[in-house]
């Protein structure tokens, strides 16, 4: 996920997401959260990449969220194309968003910022 390649932002919403608006459970560590869409070429890429990555690391999971069946949600967080990911620390805060089908590599360094941002500072 960097900026050379798709949008990224910072999280544009100071809100936290739970299982009550993901409908699936948080990972331990980071949650990748994936808004699709049905005829979508580059979502089936990412649900992928993103598949692979949330296996390889331990405590991070994957949910994939279909942009259409999830409108409210679509419009609280403005997301305007598929896919669009949005990487969460363990408390569900938004720590990295990207618009496009992000590369492998940029998934892992967004992880490290979120598992990082979960860390309590001592």
């Amino acid at each position: 996920m960097t900026t050379t390649g798709p949008a990224v932002r910072g999280s544009e919403r100071e809100g936290r997401l739970g299982v009550a608006e993901l409908g699936a459970e948080l990972g331990e560590r980071a949650t990748l959260v994936q808004f699709s869409s049905a005829f979508c070429q580059p979502c089936r890429a990412t649900r992928r990449t993103l598949a692979e990555v949330a296996a390889m690391v331990g405590g991070v999971a994957h949910v994939e969220l279909d942009a259409e069946d999830r409108l409210e949600l679509v419009r609280d967080l403005g997301i305007l194309r598929t896919p669009t990911v949005l990487v969460l620390d363990a408390g569900g805060r938004i720590v990295r968003r990207a618009a496009g089908a992000p590369r492998k590599a940029d998934v892992i360094a967004a992880l490290g910022a979120a598992v990082s941002a979960a860390t309590p500072d001592d």
